[in-house]
């Protein structure tokens, strides 16, 4: 079969690699969606970070947000079966250890952890291995592209939206309005938050978040004529910049609360005092999201009427994976799917 690999250096790299074959307690899945998102290329696609075990890529087939049908099953698998339609979520921790008790794979320290796309072969090929407990059933009306953005980004944004407990008392500002920022918008309106302001200097970004419906208001932060007040309930941040910080700190009212989501850089506080403790704020750092959330969402979507896949602005076959990231990496489009099996 056909994987991509990411040697570095902004390259991809289509290899002919052996069919999986389940072992105890795994599944083979025929791959109908594996998108693309912004830490694959952070930390992937551009360099390869080394020294967080968390984020040391093995070599391996990429693709952490994958979803597609079940193909096969190993010895002991009960839940799942041929034909089924699945979302993968993407750490497979040790399973014993309190973090992955409560759901919260992404969080497990051990050796044994393997994040797929990072540490094991991961989606963007034509099958691949997973362990049933990694394995969320999608609902009829979720499309296999939903459940691919459901398996990281609209995971991330929702726990985040969790976290700050949004709900239609609230105002919503989303900074950066990349995928995850468009998941933020789309699941805050669900969520009952009204009105929804989004911030990101391109305008390409910001005319899609408008066109989907993910913000009411979209705003350039760069522009000096720009209305950045400190007027909303919830921040937030999805660019993962120091100047995105910043802007949605700013934008909070007094005993707002800021979700930090998005990866990389800094956040500057210089007086602690006025821009924190005068204030009131609260401040949520959230990474990914746990298991239970993400079976949660996946069965929300169809009550909502809500296709995560609204979000996905190019989809390209497997063997046009190379286009595909040149895209993500432009950083001015919405979700970018490769689609390995169409369904």
């Amino acid at each position: 079969m056909l994987g991509v690999y990411l040697p570095g250096d902004s390259t991809v790299d289509l290899r002919q690699i052996e069919d999986p074959a389940p072992g105890p307690g795994q599944v083979v899945i025929a791959v109908r969606a594996s998108t693309i998102c912004g830490s694959d290329i952070r930390a992937i696609y551009r360099e390869h970070i080394q020294g967080d075990p968390a984020e040391s890529y093995q070599n391996v087939v990429a693709g952490h947000e994958p979803a597609g049908q079940v193909v096969a099953v190993g010895e002991g698998v009960s839940r799942l079966q041929a034909g089924d339609r699945v979302a993968v979520y993407h750490i497979s921790g040790c399973g014993q250890c309190d973090d992955c008790i409560s759901g919260y794979q992404i969080s497990c320290t051990s050796p044994q952890r393997a994040a797929y796309g990072w540490q094991r072969n991961g989606g963007h090929a034509e099958l691949m291995l997973a362990d049933e407990r990694d394995c969320i059933v999608l609902p009829d009306d979720v499309t296999y592209q939903d459940g691919a953005c459901v398996a990281c980004g609209f995971g991330t944004a929702y726990e985040g939206l969790l976290r700050a407990g949004v709900s239609g008392r609230d105002s919503l500002a989303v900074v950066g309005l990349g995928p995850v920022g468009l998941a933020a918008g789309l699941l805050g309106g669900k969520l009952g938050a009204t009105p929804r302001i989004g911030f990101d200097p391109s305008a390409e970004r910001r005319e899609f978040a408008l066109r989907i419906g993910a913000v009411d208001e979209a705003v350039d932060p760069t522009d000096p004529a720009s209305r950045v007040a400190a007027e909303w309930h919830v921040a937030v941040d999805c660019s993962g910049s120091t100047a995105g910080r910043a802007t949605a700190l700013a934008t909070l009212r007094t005993r707002g609360r800021l979700v930090l989501i998005g990866e990389g850089h800094g956040f500057q506080v210089e007086e602690a005092s006025p821009q924190l403790i005068h204030r009131q704020l609260t401040v949520h750092g959230s990474w990914v999201t746990n298991l239970a959330h993400m079976r949660e969402l996946v069965e929300r979507l169809p009550v909502w009427g809500l296709h995560p896949e609204v979000v996905v602005s190019h989809a390209f076959a497997l063997q046009d994976a190379d286009q595909a990231y040149r895209i993500a990496d432009a950083g001015q489009s919405g979700k970018v799917a490769i689609v390995p099996n169409p369904a």
